[in-house]
């Protein structure tokens, strides 16, 4: 199997490479590399970091601000990010919620949630598990109820990921009660 890339593609990689030489936050890369925990602040900048180079949400599509690269092109990425001991990069909002407003949201709710998932100055948490039920969908008892015009939140949550750095969180609930 040849996996070689194209010399398009190692150019990228050397373009990817310099960047996060020169320009990405010293401080960051040091203390991530000694294993010592980041602070919702250093959290910030390193995403933020990408985020103004348009490298956080790198598999968005160009019309919602995406880089619009190939596969090839995230692959490298990745491995560059890697390569230069730079912290990964919290999925919780550019990986699956801000793909999920661009599919499915309105036009207000593209306005208002992607500019911040995509520059890093918003973080996102997972709230999924619960007493009972831990990540089984079918027994999931955290409820939403719709009430005048706003979901009350009924339940337990047992952990969240990413809670310790988020603005905000998406979590399953229950908004109906038939089987």
């Amino acid at each position: 199997m040849d996996l070689s890339f194209s010399p398009e593609i190692e150019a990228f990689r050397a373009g990817v490479r310099s960047w996060f030489e020169t320009d990405f936050p010293k401080d960051i890369i040091r203390k991530y590399e000694a294993g010592l925990p980041l602070t919702t602040a250093e959290v910030r900048k390193s995403e933020m970091a990408l985020g103004e180079k348009g490298w956080l949400a790198t598999a968005w599509p160009v019309d919602y601000g995406g880089p619009g690269w190939s596969i090839e092109e995230q692959y490298v990425f990745d491995e560059e990010l890697e390569r230069a001991g730079v912290p990964t990069v919290t999925p919780m909002g550019v990986v699956y919620v801000g793909p999920v407003i661009y599919t499915f949201g309105s036009e207000a709710q593209k306005a208002r949630w992607l500019p911040g998932i995509r520059d890093g100055s918003v973080g996102w948490a997972q709230g999924y598990s619960e007493p009972g039920a831990g990540s089984d969908l079918a027994s999931l008892q955290f409820s939403a109820k719709l009430e005048n015009g706003t979901y009350t939140l009924n339940g337990h949550k047992i952990w969240t990921s990413a809670a310790q750095h988020a603005d905000w969180i998406f979590l399953l609930a229950r908004t109906a009660q038939e089987e």
